[in-house]
């Protein structure tokens, strides 16, 4: 399998020097690494984004995730291996990929004050712009079809 094009990072470098200056921030604003690990897992597997499963796996497993929990990240609500914090994460997470899927606010106030009781805000807006970030990505990536194994950029 081939992509359909060079990835628009690798046609346009200004964009590497942006994403990793994003990258940047998000790890400054004190979210556990496995949570943002998470976070880009879950909205990949969403989005139906290959490269970006793959590689959210392999760098997964390098910030220490286990496979039994990488495995079960689909099926989250149904498994016992995560806490409390990682659910609120992954259900923001949910929401903010899958902004049309409700009625009403995309991210329901529900979902949004169980993320703020586990998260300051510092943490929240390295989820929050995790979220983003891997939403970019995946679009990208699905767009041209890139194929999982290939890094981006």
């Amino acid at each position: 399998m081939n992509a359909r094009m060079k990835n628009p990072a690798a046609v346009l470098p200004d964009v590497t020097k942006g994403v990793q200056t994003l990258f940047k921030a998000i790890h400054q604003g004190g979210a556990p690494q496995q949570i943002l690990e998470l976070v880009h897992l879950r909205a990949s597997q969403i989005n139906g984004c290959a490269v970006c499963v793959f590689g959210g796996v392999a760098s997964a497993k390098k910030a220490g995730e286990t496979d039994e929990r990488l495995h079960m990240v689909a099926a989250w609500r149904e498994a016992p291996f995560f806490t409390d914090a990682e659910r609120a994460a992954l259900a923001l997470t949910e929401s903010a990929t899958r902004l049309a899927d409700h009625t009403g606010k995309a991210v329901p106030d529900d979902v949004w004050d169980e993320a703020a009781d586990h998260f300051d805000e510092g943490q929240l807006s390295s989820i929050i712009l995790m979220v983003a970030l891997t939403n970019f990505f995946n679009r990208i990536n699905t767009t041209i079809e890139e194929p999982a194994g290939h890094t981006w950029g």
